[in-house]
């Protein structure tokens, strides 16, 4: 289980870290899913089976609305996958605007949404174990991670200035592309209680100290405010060979 728990983390950490400083849509969010699985495989390396289910089915449900409207913005862009050609599309594509930063929000874990009744819950029971403060702080810098990457993606894609590239709005008035996107937007915001109250018949009491109980909530909102402030500024990810290193994803396809 130790080892289990070091390749769960380190999984976290390095797909979050190369989520950062990637600029290809489909890759960001291939990659914040093998950050989840860290965290059904952190899960499991604590005995947490059923949180580990829970957090599948939580995450299948707004995974797939954020894999919908990837492919409705690459659709409607040009067919291309670079968000650095993106730019401003949150006036051409109101509602997949909507339904892609409620997806991301929840894969935050921001309260009340359907990742933060599974995320929320591993980190507080995870708090509890004794494994020392180095897998506590790594589980919370994987935390921020998530909130980065997610906030990076969202500016870039659909406040930041335009990119570029070609955009049309056409495909929004294709139902049979809107419509599922409607239905998952729903589930990611209901799926979390009511999945909650399948799998845990008897309710949750965990018991921590006040640090620690706020502490995924802490890291959420300064790592929202933190990627917030950078993307406003002239902040670029120019960082020489850390910025080549991440952005070939650590070597790993050589």
């Amino acid at each position: 289980s130790a080892l289990l728990l070091f390749i769960s983390i380190m999984t976290m950490f390095m797909s979050g870290v190369v989520a950062i400083f990637e600029y290809d849509l489909k890759k960001i969010i291939a990659l914040s899913t093998l950050s989840q699985l860290g965290m059904m495989m952190f899960s499991i390396s604590l005995g947490l089976y059923e949180l580990a289910f829970f957090h599948l089915l939580t995450h299948a449900l707004f995974k797939a609305l954020l894999f919908l409207c990837a492919g409705i913005l690459i659709h409607g862009a040009g067919n291309t996958q670079d968000i650095r050609s993106f730019g401003g599309l949150s006036l051409n594509f109101p509602l997949v605007t909507v339904c892609m930063n409620l997806a991301n929000l929840s894969l935050c874990g921001v309260p009340f949404l359907a990742g933060f009744y599974s995320k929320d819950l591993i980190v507080e029971l995870a708090c509890q174990y004794s494994w020392g403060i180095f897998v506590l702080l790594m589980m919370f810098i994987c935390l921020s991670l998530t909130v980065l990457y997610s906030v990076r993606l969202t500016y870039l894609s659909f406040v930041g200035p335009y990119g570029g590239g070609t955009s049309i709005s056409v495909c929004e008035s294709d139902y049979s592309l809107v419509g599922p996107v409607v239905i998952l937007s729903f589930t990611s915001l209901v799926s979390g209680p009511i999945l909650s109250w399948l799998n845990f018949p008897a309710p949750v009491l965990i018991f921590l100290p006040v640090f620690l109980k706020w502490g995924a909530l802490f890291f959420v909102g300064v790592s929202l405010l933190v990627m917030l402030s950078l993307q406003g500024s002239t902040y670029s990810y120019k960082w020489g060979a850390v910025s080549k290193f991440s952005g070939l994803m650590w070597f790993l396809p050589w």
